[in-house]
């Protein structure tokens, strides 16, 4: 019976199971916090553009509530060739090895700050068609989400972590890497560990969480990158020379990242709120 319970977890890990990965457990959460914060004018205005998710004609892909929307960019990728063109949207893998800039790393706009920006403003427009305004939003619910990944944000020229094999605890099968670890085992861990990350949260702190810029916010996640999730698995500096082929989390490191990672998901949430709150609100004038 044992060894079957560690042969159901390593395929779980292999397979980053829609139960278990940040894509859907991640996401939705952030999703939720979003909407609980939101101004109550801007969660009507969801409801009712949601209300819409048919124009889409994605019927595997539904985004009737907004944590389905908040999967919903994932969900699209198997449909082939009517959605490639999205691909690039997801993350802005910017070398953490060096000077951090989205110069270079957002080749033609297509990357994930990029995306988010011009989301909120054809949210904004009054003139862009109802099925345009319905994917505008589920882009932007899952977009805001792949930000605060911090391995959607920075990596080492090897897919977001894709590349970098690591063990997390007693769970090492060779496919196993950093970028599944962070989606999946510790999304998981982190955002299950109590107390409930989806409340409402004090003004001053929406205030003070999703202050500053796109741009800013996509700093902080490559140094996350950087600084927590690359350092954290191997041993220190990961641009040192001698890196480990191979990282490990072990327990103690497991525990001192589930708080990071839970900040960063309220973070994503309370940004996501302030960003429906102004794609829904009064258009800003015109600098």
């Amino acid at each position: 019976m044992k060894r079957l319970i560690l042969a159901l977890a390593a395929l779980l890990t292999l397979t980053a199971s829609p139960a278990l990965a940040y894509w859907e457990y991640g996401h939705e959460t952030i999703a939720s916090i979003a909407y609980r914060n939101v101004k109550p004018q801007t969660r009507a205005a969801i409801d009712r553009l949601l209300a819409k998710q048919g124009l889409l004609e994605t019927p595997t892909c539904p985004a009737r509530t907004i944590e389905q929307a908040s999967v919903w960019a994932d969900c699209i990728k198997p449909l082939g060739p009517r959605f490639s063109y999205a691909y690039n949207w997801h993350y802005q893998n910017v070398n953490i090895c060096k000077p951090f800039t989205l110069k270079g790393n957002c080749p033609d706009g297509n990357c994930v700050s990029a995306q988010i920006e011009r989301d909120v403003k054809l949210l904004q427009d009054n003139s862009v068609p109802v099925r345009e305004k319905v994917m505008a939003l589920a882009f932007l619910v899952h977009f805001v989400g792949d930000l605060h990944q911090p391995l959607h944000a920075g990596d080492k020229g090897d897919l977001g972590g894709n590349r970098a094999r690591a063990d997390y605890g007693i769970y090492g099968p060779e496919r196993l890497n950093l970028h599944t670890i962070w989606d999946g085992w510790l999304a998981e861990r982190a955002i299950s560990t109590p107390p409930p990350l989806v409340v409402a949260y004090p003004a001053e702190q929406r205030v003070a969480m999703s202050a500053g810029s796109i741009e800013d916010w996509s700093r902080e996640s490559w140094q996350l990158a950087r600084d927590v999730a690359y350092a954290s698995a191997f041993g220190g500096d990961p641009c040192r020379e001698g890196v480990p082929e191979r990282g490990k989390l072990d327990a103690a490191a497991i525990e001192k990242l589930v708080d990071p990672m839970r900040l960063q998901v309220t973070r994503g949430g309370l940004r996501l709120a302030r960003l429906l709150d102004e794609a829904f609100g009064p258009v800003p004038p015109r600098q």
